[in-house]
């Protein structure tokens, strides 16, 4: 990875913004719903995520589940979830001015890597005002063609193709095949809200800043042992599960208003 930008002014120490992507960056929907409704899957994606909201399987059973699901999906079916997803407004604004700052974004999502990877390239196009698909939120399913990917206990993540002038600086989704699949994805892979936490400490020592340098924004369950572990949260269109811990609260549809919140003075 990258090292910090140069240039930080000297009194401000570095901060490390740290993004869910499932309820937060995509409002109302997930990665999971959107594919599906690519593949005209909308009921069969909506009894799994509501299965798995409630506890019924683990993130690798989830992510087993969603691949047979998906076992039509193509590039240009990604493609088309990712452009059409109810992104919040002004995601790319932020992160410029995150970067502009001398700090760095992050995406950590259970989501599959070949969705959450894009992420990497480019900022997502706003959806601002679209009414967001039924679904749950947080899910453990969907390499795309840039991506920082987990790869199993002990294992370096590997970055390639980025454009630190468009996306964010690092991106995490669980380990899927390649689309499309011949093969399941291997559970230990697929990522747990536990693992946001490990991969946070990956980031902090890859980007000299400490956990203290941290801000977190999340929406559900699966993020709140990362905000347990930071001093500064953002609960984004979120449920109760991560309300309680968050330093901020937001509802809303763009991502400039949230960031204002625990934006710091130049």
């Amino acid at each position: 990875m990258a090292s910090l930008i140069s240039g930080t002014p000297p009194n401000r120490p570095a901060r490390l913004h740290l993004f869910d992507l499932d309820g937060t960056l995509i409002r109302g929907s997930s990665a999971a719903v959107e594919i599906s409704h690519q593949l005209g899957l909308d009921e069969e994606i909506r009894e799994l995520e509501l299965a798995f909201a409630a506890g019924g399987m683990t993130p690798p059973e989830f992510a087993a589940r969603a691949c047979a699901l998906w076992s039509e999906l193509t590039d240009d079916h990604v493609t088309a979830a990712f452009m059409d997803a109810p992104w919040l407004a002004g995601i790319r604004e932020v992160w410029q001015e995150i970067r502009e700052r001398g700090e760095r974004s992050a995406v950590i999502s259970l989501s599959p890597d070949f969705f959450v990877g894009r992420l990497l390239l480019q900022a997502p196009p706003s959806r601002h005002g679209r009414a967001p698909r039924d679904g749950t939120g947080d899910t453990a399913g969907a390499r795309g063609p840039a991506v920082l990917t987990d790869r199993g206990p002990g294992g370096p993540p590997r970055e390639t193709g980025a454009d630190p002038g468009r996306g964010a600086d690092a991106a995490y989704g669980s380990r899927w095949p390649t689309v499309p699949f011949r093969e399941q994805p291997d559970p230990a892979g697929i990522l747990s809200a536990e693992a946001k936490v490990r991969i946070a400490d990956e980031l902090c020592a890859e980007f000299g800043v400490s956990r203290s340098d941290c801000v977190a924004y999340g929406d559900s369950m699966s993020d709140a042992a990362l905000f347990a572990a930071v001093p500064v949260s953002v609960a984004v269109n979120a449920d109760g599960h991560v309300r309680d811990l968050a330093s901020a609260e937001y509802e809303g549809e763009d991502l400039r208003e949230a960031y204002g919140l625990v934006r710091k003075s130049p």
